[in-house]
């Protein structure tokens, strides 16, 4: 049993340090990605409301129940990230790539995804009510 208590304190302190990371500064963030590419980063439950995400290589990051309301992640990469029962309400998601995300349950109300790629994404339990998605692919 110790050694499951020593190793849940090692990933709560794994996840500070990924949000502490991300807080830096997007360059930080995404040269950090691009030299440890095998580690999947756990952001979820975070808060990162409006945050200034702008360019951040979010793939295949766990971000389930992160609040990103009114959060900037114009041109972000969010493919393959689990972003189910997230808050993006009211972010700009403009440019964004969520080919395969899951946003399952996620809330997207007033949420601005002009020209986003949701190509495979999973939208069931979405909430897209004023959402704009002129030019996102949907398919």
């Amino acid at each position: 049993m110790r050694v499951t208590e020593t190793h849940l304190e090692v990933n709560q302190l794994a996840n500070q340090q990924h949000l502490d990371l991300l807080k830096q500064s997007v360059h930080t963030w995404n040269q950090w990605r691009q030299e440890h590419s095998d580690i999947r980063p756990d952001l979820s439950g975070s808060d990162l409301a409006w945050a200034c995400l702008s360019n951040a290589d979010l793939s295949g990051v766990d971000l389930s129940g992160v609040d990103f309301t009114w959060a900037d992640l114009y041109r972000a990469n969010l493919i393959r990230a689990n972003l189910s029962q997230a808050n993006l309400s009211g972010a700009d998601l403009s440019g964004t790539h969520l080919c395969r995300a899951n946003l399952c349950g996620a809330d997207l109300n007033g949420t601005l995804l002009y020209r986003a790629n949701l190509r495979d994404a999973n939208l069931s339990e979405t909430n897209l009510q004023k959402a704009v998605l002129e030019e996102t692919v949907l398919n």
